[in-house]
């Protein structure tokens, strides 16, 4: 059985996410055959710039995240709601992703598998962040799972102090999630 490379990426900055967190359960409670890697540089990404948008002058980190999404098989995204929408620092990372100016890299997110999660403390989660990034990756033609979703509403009822993931429920919509995001990943290399 291979193991596919599965880049997660949390929309929060915040030290006790449970965004973050849910990418950890992610990691725990995955269903065999995917390596999970949490990405770490979200904060460090600059502001998206145009002009700096090609191989030459691109921020290093920025080509660094670049380098990742395109050498993993599939993405695992958790996002936060802010706004009703996507965290400012997870759009910023995706535009810098979506692009090829020079025409000489290739568009890292251009059928990419990718999973979309989330966790707010409100009553309805993270649902119109999870409906805004569906429409941006209509836009990069990436080849999103749709179902199940993990909408964690009242995010802080399914952890516990520690930030582990102790709602049933939860791992199994992840689980789920998770198994999907495997699924189109192995259809797609079935293709190739």
């Amino acid at each position: 059985m291979s193991e596919y490379k599965i880049l997660a990426i949390s929309g929060s900055l915040r030290a006790g996410s449970h965004n973050t967190a849910l990418l950890r359960a992610a990691q725990k409670h995955q269903p065999g055959g995917l390596n999970i890697e949490i990405y770490e540089g979200l904060r460090e990404i600059p502001p998206y710039d145009q002009d700096l948008d090609n191989p030459q002058d691109r921020p290093a980190v920025v080509g660094e995240l670049r380098r990742l999404v395109s050498e993993a098989d599939g993405l695992l995204l958790a996002t936060p709601e802010f706004n009703y929408s996507i965290p400012g620092a997870l759009k910023n990372a995706i535009d810098w992703l979506s692009t090829d100016w020079s025409k000489s890299e290739g568009l890292p997110l251009l059928r990419k598998p990718i999973a979309i999660s989330g966790a707010a403390p409100t009553n309805f989660g993270s649902v119109r962040a999870q409906l805004a990034l569906r429409q941006v990756f209509v836009w990069t033609d990436s080849d999103v799972v749709v179902k199940p979703e993990v909408i964690m509403f009242r995010s802080y009822e399914r952890f516990d102090e520690g930030g582990n993931l102790t709602d049933e429920t939860s791992i199994e919509l992840l689980q789920g999630l998770l198994g999907a995001l495997k699924t189109k990943i192995e259809t797609a290399a079935a293709a190739r």
